[in-house]
């Protein structure tokens, strides 16, 4: 099987996403992933492992009452392994509610992503709806 192109991993993994598959997004993954979740609340932080990606998705599924969208907004751009995503994520729980552009970054190597950088327009407001 030949190796899969950063920009190949990138896309099957937001696929994945937009189709709600999670084990096919989670198996774009290395087992030693680093994901980088900014901000200042409950999800924030760097998370590490597969086993720690898949709770942080998990647990954003949970607060967001099973609401929680990312779509890709825009072509991804790829610098190497690098891979810079324009998204679009929202979500809304009982009395709150969120929607906001990013960028998400993705390291890939080997055809497995093994790091990932997320940024939000409004961080005052994304920390204000995952409390």
């Amino acid at each position: 099987m030949s190796e899969q192109t950063p920009a190949v991993v990138a896309a099957t993994y937001f696929d994945a996403l937009g189709r709600g598959d999670v084990p096919t997004a989670l198996a774009q993954f290395d087992e030693a992933v680093i994901w980088h979740q900014p901000g200042a609340n409950r999800f924030s932080g760097d998370h590490l492992g597969l086993e720690a990606v898949g709770a942080l998705l998990g647990g954003m599924m949970e607060v967001s009452q099973g609401s929680f969208q990312l779509a890709v907004t825009g072509p991804a751009m790829v610098n190497g392994e690098l891979v810079a995503v324009p998204v679009r994520f929202s979500g809304r729980r009982e009395g709150a509610s969120m929607d906001m552009a990013g960028v998400d970054l993705l390291t890939v190597r080997d055809g497995r992503i093994i790091e990932v950088h997320l940024f939000s327009e409004d961080g005052a407001a994304e920390d204000a709806f995952w409390g």
